[in-house]
């Protein structure tokens, strides 16, 4: 069976065109949008994501056919590069899948792929090359809702991620008693913009 429609990366792809294409293929299921925005990002020079948006080859191509079948994406190079952050990798993956609703099978990948864009120094949002924060709380709270129900003060989510690990290990970065008197409080609260 010939794919509806094939996008080769060889050079920036127009991320709404793509989006567009992605979801008149979308298979219906939860994560669906979220991928679409990540890969139309990705392909198009957006956000921080590697090809394969950080999975391996298979997991990306099970991801493309589950969501977005009759869809062919030709990418270049998903290599598995030596990563000197490997052990801060899997602490953040840990924590994600500790936290994984058990709904769908996607859950996994979104976990892998979250973890990836916590490598980079942007707000998460922007790293994983999503159009707004908001979809970032969408995705946190579909995907991870244990984990999502701890951000009650609405924390960055990267900042929050990396506060969960550190309170693991009884670290208290935080120098005031509560944060609303913390100096950074509007370094970790204020709006992502």
């Amino acid at each position: 069976m010939q794919p509806d429609i094939m996008f080769k990366q060889q050079s920036p792809i127009q991320p709404n065109t793509l989006y567009a294409e992605l979801m008149a293929h979308a298979a219906g299921l939860p994560n669906d949008e979220l991928f679409a925005q990540m890969i139309s990002s990705q392909m198009s020079g957006v956000g921080a994501l590697p090809p394969g948006l950080g999975l391996n080859e298979k997991d990306f191509s099970t991801l493309l056919a589950r969501h977005f079948p009759r869809v062919t994406l030709a990418i270049r190079n998903i290599g598995n590069l030596a990563d000197p952050r490997a052990l801060e990798r899997d602490d953040v993956l840990a924590l994600l899948l500790e936290h994984r609703a058990y709904n769908n099978m996607s859950e996994q990948w979104m976990a892998e792929i979250v973890t990836t864009a916590c490598m980079a120094s942007d707000h998460l949002w922007q790293d994983l090359g999503l159009r707004s924060r908001d979809y970032l709380s969408r995705l946190m709270t579909e995907n991870f809702p244990s984990l999502a129900a701890k951000n009650e003060h609405d924390m960055k989510w990267k900042k929050f991620l990396y506060k969960q690990l550190c309170e693991r290990e009884g670290i208290n970065a935080c120098r005031a008693p509560t944060c609303e008197y913390c100096a950074d409080y509007l370094t970790c609260f204020g709006p992502e913009e």
